[in-house]
């Protein structure tokens, strides 16, 4: 089963009446989140673009990294992780013969899906003032240059509208619906205000669609249950465990700094043995003990 096909049947169990709820989309930083999110049960990872400017580049979520910066975490998170993978693939880095190149390289690199939006290049963070979008019709060239692209027919491409903010929820809607018809397998509507918007885009595009419930943003932490009776398909967490992970970081920092030791943040982190249990240390150490095992005089006799 292709990476997509099993990013599309888990959002089909999601949506069935007897599900728990959304399908849990977990952001994941690296290739030791995804690791560890996948051991801990998650069934969907996701690659933020802003997360990639961040933490890997030291830059604002402004669409100043390149489509080579993305794959590159890409290739790393997949390798470590065979759980279906969404990218964040902001605009799609150029025109159409560069979107299409997008696509083909993410599923090169073992991606499942990713999201396309459609702010104009020189976009801005979704939960941020004075977003410009671009015009309806060059959205839609946008989502059939990513059909047109794609090899696997079951690679999911996911349409990101920002209208709201700019045009109001009936255009973003409008929007939605002409890339359902242009081809795009699920919505992604952005910094949405409340549950019943979610309903209408539910409603409207008969897809299914995503919710962005990222924290201290326009989007109220809306729970599984709630999400669910709005009929959304899809809950993602872009970068909750980044920002975890970057709090705990600065109380380490700060403690060396002002106390000249770790000693009252060391509960904080993860154990050692912890760490070399969820890279599965000891299998490696274990064959190095195989390997390596024979004293050099052993190995020359054996050799004789």
């Amino acid at each position: 089963m292709s990476q997509g096909a099993k990013f599309r049947q888990a959002v089909t169990q999601a949506l069935q009446p007897q599900s728990k709820g959304p399908l849990q989309i977990v952001g994941t930083i690296n290739a030791y989140c995804a690791m560890m999110a996948q051991r801990e049960g998650h069934q969907a990872i996701y690659l933020s673009g802003g997360g990639i400017a961040n933490a890997s580049y030291g830059l604002p979520d402004l669409g100043i990294t390149t489509m080579n910066d993305v794959l590159e975490d890409v290739r790393r998170i997949t390798a470590a992780s065979d759980l279906p993978l969404l990218v964040d693939i902001d605009v799609g880095f150029g025109g159409a013969f560069n979107i299409a190149r997008t696509i083909k390289e993410m599923e090169r690199a073992e991606a499942a899906a990713v999201h396309i939006e459609d702010q104009v290049a020189q976009k801005r963070c979704g939960h941020r003032p004075n977003k410009a979008i671009v015009s309806s019709t060059e959205m839609v060239d946008r989502i059939k240059a990513c059909v047109d692209a794609r090899r696997d027919e079951q690679f999911v491409v996911m349409a990101r509208t920002d209208a709201l903010a700019v045009e109001g929820i009936n255009a973003a809607i409008d929007r939605a619906c002409a890339c359902v018809e242009a081809g795009a397998d699920m919505i992604f509507p952005e910094a949405m205000n409340t549950l019943e918007q979610y309903q209408q885009f539910a409603e409207a595009v008969k897809v299914p669609i995503l919710a962005n419930i990222t924290e201290f943003g326009q989007t109220p932490l809306f729970s599984g249950e709630e999400l669910a009776r709005a009929g959304v398909g899809m809950a993602l967490y872009p970068l909750s465990a980044f920002r975890a992970m970057n709090q705990a970081a600065l109380n380490v920092y700060r403690s060396l700094r002002d106390q000249g030791h770790q000693r009252d943040v060391v509960e904080q982190m993860q154990t050692r043995s912890e760490l070399y249990d969820y890279l599965g240390y000891h299998d490696f150490e274990a064959k190095l003990d195989q390997l390596y095992s024979a004293t050099p005089d052993k190995a020359q006799s054996q050799d004789n």
